[in-house]
C-alpha cells in the first residue's frame, strides 16, 4: 500500500470510530425529549418549545459530541429575543426545576455573552448548553447542513479537523483556542480555495447577512431564508461551467494542514472571510476595525462578528507550532500521527480492525458475505439525515446503523465536550 492510500485508510478508520451511531442518535433525542417534559413544567415556559441546534442539527457532531438547545419563548410566532436579564431569570427557574429532578449534573453561567446553562446527563454523560431564544444559532445549523448537500467530503473534514483539533488541545476555546464552530469555517474556507474550489464564497448562496433576515414571522423568516439557499446551491450544483474537484479525504486533509501552517504570520494582516471566499485585508476592511483579535475568523451569517475571539495571542503561537508539526511529517506520518494523538481514537481504530478481520475470516468460512455484522469504513457515505419538525424530534429517523462491535466506553471524561 503507497503511502496516499495508507493516509485515506487511516482516515477512514477514524471516521468509522468518531461518526455517531444509531443508539448516540437515539440518546440525544431522549435528552431533548426529557427537557421538554421539565420545560412544560414550569409555569414561565409552558408554551415554550425546545429546538437543538449546533453540531447536532448540522449532522456535525462526533459519537462524543454534546448538545446545544434552545429554547424559544416566543412561541414560534414573531422572531425575537428575551433580553438578558429575562434570559437569566428563565434559565435559573429551569436550574431548579432540574435540581430536584436530580438527573444531571448543573452549571449555570448567567454573566456569558449569552447566558447558558451547561447540564450533564448523569446516565449518558452527554453535555449539553442551554440557552433562551438562540434563533441565530438554529439558522446557522441549518446552513451547515445545507452546505453538506454541496459535497459530502464537507462533513468528513469537519469531523476529521475536530478530532485533530482536540487530539492537540486546540479544540477549546475555555483555553484560548478554536472552537468548533470557527474550525467548520476554516473548513469551508478550505473548500472554497482549492483548486478547482469545492465550495463557492457564501453569498452566492444567501447574499445578504443572514441574521439581518431574521425579522417578522419566525417560520415565514425560515422560509424565506432556505428557499433562497436551496434555489442558489441547486444552481451551483447543476452549473456546466464549473470544474469539479475530485480530491481525495487524505489531499483534503494534507492541503488543509499546509494551507494553514503559516497562520500567525498571516493573521497579523489578514481575515478569513467565507462570506466572499477569500483572505481580506484587516486594514482595508472598516467593519472589522479597530483590530483587537489574535486572528479574525468572519462569522458569514453574522458579520462582522469575529468567531475565533476567544483565541489569544499565545494560544494562536501554540496553534502555529501544531500545524507545521503535521506538515513536516510526510503523507503517511501525519495520518498516523493524527490516529495516535488521541488514545481512545486508536484504541478504538484497533477494535475495529479486529472486528472487521474476524467478519472477514467468518464470511471466508462460510462462503458469503454476512450482511448484519459487517462494517464498512464508507457505509455511511452518502446517507442523509432531515431535521424533524417541530415541535417532535422523536418522530425523526436516526441517521446511521447500530454497529454493537464497537464499543462507545472508550472516550475519557476529557474528551466529552466536541466544542
Amino acid at each position: 500500500m503507497n503511502s496516499q492510500n495508507q493516509v485515506e485508510s487511516t482516515l477512514k478508520e477514524i471516521l468509522e470510530v468518531v461518526k455517531p451511531l444509531h443508539e448516540d442518535w437515539v440518546t440525544r433525542i431522549k435528552i431533548i425529549n426529557e427537557l421538554r417534559e421539565v420545560v412544560q413544567s414550569i409555569e414561565n415556559l409552558r408554551g415554550a418549545t425546545v429546538e437543538p441546534f449546533g453540531s447536532f442539527v448540522s449532522n456535525l457532531f462526533s459519537r462524543w459530541g454534546d448538545l446545544d438547545i434552545s429554547i424559544e419563548v416566543s412561541f414560534g410566532q414573531c422572531v425575537s429575543s428575551a433580553g438578558k436579564k429575562r434570559k437569566q431569570t428563565l434559565l435559573g427557574e429551569l436550574l431548579r426545576a432540574l435540581r430536584k429532578q436530580g438527573d444531571f449534573e448543573l452549571k449555570f453561567i448567567p454573566s456569558a455573552r449569552v447566558p447558558i446553562l451547561k447540564i450533564v446527563s448523569k446516565w449518558q454523560n452527554i453535555s449539553c448548553d442551554i440557552s433562551i431564544d438562540n434563533i441565530q444559532g438554529e439558522i446557522k445549523s441549518k446552513f451547515l447542513f445545507w452546505l453538506n448537500e454541496i459535497d459530502g467530503r464537507f462533513r468528513d473534514m469537519v469531523l476529521l479537523v475536530k478530532e485533530w483539533a482536540k487530539a492537540n488541545g486546540i479544540n477549546n476555546p475555555k483555553t484560548g483556542t478554536f472552537n468548533s464552530y470557527s474550525l467548520s469555517l476554516l473548513v469551508i474556507f478550505h473548500f472554497q480555495t482549492c483548486v478547482p474550489p469545492i465550495l463557492p464564497p457564501l453569498k452566492d448562496i444567501y447574499p445578504t447577512n443572514v441574521v439581518d433576515d431574521l425579522t417578522g414571522a419566525k417560520v415565514d423568516a425560515e422560509r424565506r431564508i432556505a428557499q433562497v439557499c436551496s434555489s442558489n446551491i441547486a444552481r451551483f450544483k447543476s452549473s456546466t461551467s464549473r470544474i469539479v474537484n475530485r480530491s481525495s479525504l487524505s489531499e483534503l486533509f494534507i492541503s488543509f494542514i499546509a494551507k494553514f501552517s503559516e497562520i500567525n504570520s498571516k493573521a497579523s494582516e489578514l481575515g478569513i472571510c467565507t462570506f466572499t471566499g477569500q483572505w481580506e485585508y484587516i486594514a482595508n476592511n472598516t467593519r472589522w476595525l479597530p483590530r483587537t483579535y489574535a486572528i479574525f475568523i468572519e462569522d458569514p451569517f453574522e458579520q462582522p462578528e469575529n468567531s475565533a475571539r476567544a483565541v489569544g495571542q499565545k494560544q494562536l503561537i501554540k496553534i502555529a507550532e501544531v500545524l507545521p508539526k503535521y506538515s513536516s511529517a510526510g503523507t503517511s506520518g501525519c495520518a498516523i500521527t493524527f490516529a495516535n494523538a488521541v488514545p481512545s481514537v486508536a484504541a478504538a481504530v484497533q477494535e475495529l480492525k479486529a472486528f472487521n478481520l474476524a467478519n472477514a475470516a467468518s464470511r471466508s468460512e462460510n462462503g458469503a458475505l454476512n450482511t448484519e455484522t459487517t462494517v464498512s469504513i464508507c457505509e455511511y457515505e452518502g446517507a442523509e439525515w432531515t431535521a424533524p419538525a417541530k415541535p417532535s424530534i422523536s418522530e425523526a429517523e436516526p441517521f446511521g446503523p447500530t454497529r454493537s462491535g464497537l464499543s462507545a466506553s472508550a472516550t475519557t471524561d476529557s474528551e466529552t465536550k466536541d466544542r
